[in-house]
């Protein structure tokens, strides 16, 4: 076997190495042996271990592919987080402060989508083995939030009723201020029957709601979540920011982006993770694509105490983004759009030239891209502010404050 030297680590957290090859679980810097199948470097060994190297936290790393980057130290992991924001920035000649950023600590993640299968002894739940179908128990998973633990038991018991051992399940659960919402894919088609046990299944295990295939078979408590003031109960397998942690540090930048902006728009809503703690002091317009959660929204918005005008939209705005003239008076956008970014309503709140906008991104490479697009008409990008809510992994978050000089 010969010897790689790994120079970086890729988007995915794996070490890269001349060629390029793909090394797995190592770190800039070391020195490594494997073997090669195709780019990938199989069954690697650390000949020369990096300074930054650590013993992983949790002792399911080496199996579980649940997570990336636990061998590696946290400073280490916070950097390169922010360098990949950086270097998307960078690729287009744009740069700008870096707040200190901001990770969620261990064991906070508040969902999580655990597999499930039957055996021949019952029935086990977990995560997939790093890459691989193999399904690995994960009761000391040090990801998750301890409350969500409970889950695994959850989606064993679920297995055994609703899924042959040919099949899996996909059960996802998500901490309530009530309890477990558990939302089940791939599961049997529905009967009198099994309606029935899934609906004593909920009660049993006193879930807050319980989810098969889209379908609500049964809710002992609305699964609220907490938006400012709000009390929101989303839809089944609504989008939700994965650590409390994570959701106040960027709605705390947003909130800091918008500044005293008396009208707000709010774009690609969701249940108004910010359009209602940003509705305490702002009249705010929210708007989402799916109906569902644009529902949720006003619903909360109507049972919190003291909240400003808001109202509501249900709109693509990928095919149909806000026109300058419905932007004339607002005095600040909220943009917070899936991975492939903004560009359609970028262009149109440039046109609009609306004076502050709150980025929030999930994808830095899509955000670089708008950014440079609103930097060329004239918008400064005044900072950004990454946050690591998916902690160990290589996904990368952020929110960004951009404003337009007067004149």
């Amino acid at each position: 076997m010969t010897e790689h030297h790994i120079l970086r680590l890729g988007h995915h957290g794996d070490g890269i190495a001349e060629g390029p090859i793909f090394a797995p679980m190592t770190l800039p810097g070391e020195t490594v042996t494997g073997e090669i199948e195709g780019q990938q470097l199989r069954d690697v060994r650390i000949v020369t271990p990096s300074e930054q190297r650590v013993a992983p936290p949790c002792r399911h790393f080496k199996s579980c592919g649940g997570c990336q980057l636990q061998h590696a130290a946290d400073d280490f992991v916070a950097g390169w987080k922010v360098d990949v924001v950086r270097n998307a920035l960078s690729a287009h000649g744009l740069e700008t402060e870096f707040r200190p950023i901001q990770t969620s600590p261990a064991q906070s993640r508040r969902r999580a989508t655990f597999a499930a299968r039957r055996t021949k002894k019952g029935a086990m739940a977990g995560f997939h083995g790093r890459a691989s179908d193999v399904l690995i128990e994960v009761p000391g998973c040090q990801l998750v939030d301890p409350a969500l633990l409970p889950g695994l038991k959850v989606a064993e018991e679920l297995a055994l009723l609703g899924t042959s051992r040919k099949a899996e399940l996909a059960v996802t659960v998500t901490l309530s201020e009530e309890g477990l919402d558990v939302s089940v894919a791939n599961g049997k088609p529905l009967d009198g029957l099994l309606r029935q046990q899934l609906a004593q299944t909920c009660e049993a295990l006193a879930l807050a709601r319980l989810t098969w295939d889209g379908e609500v078979i049964a809710m002992r408590a609305p699964p609220a979540q907490t938006f400012g003031t709000a009390q929101v109960t989303p839809p089944p397998g609504a989008f939700l920011q994965a650590t409390r942690h994570g959701e106040a540090a960027l709605r705390a930048a947003v909130v800091d982006a918008v500044g005293e902006a008396e009208t707000v728009a709010d774009l690609f809503a969701g249940c108004g993770t910010f359009a209602l703690p940003l509705a305490q002091k702002a009249r705010v317009h929210a708007v989402e694509g799916d109906a569902e959660m644009i529902a949720a929204l006003e619903g909360g918005w109507r049972r919190a105490k003291g909240a400003k005008p808001l109202t509501v939209e249900t709109r693509d705005l990928f095919r149909r983004p806000l026109l300058p003239d419905e932007l004339a008076k607002i005095d600040a956008v909220v943009l917070d759009p899936p991975r492939a970014g903004a560009e359609a309503q970028v262009a149109e709140i440039i046109r609009a030239g609306v004076p502050r906008v709150a980025y929030v991104s999930c994808n830095p490479v899509s955000f670089a891209r708008d950014v440079q697009n609103m930097v060329a008409a004239g918008y400064r990008l005044d900072w950004v502010q990454v946050v690591d809510q998916f902690r160990w992994s290589s996904h990368v978050e952020l929110s960004a404050c951009l404003t337009l000089p007067e004149g």
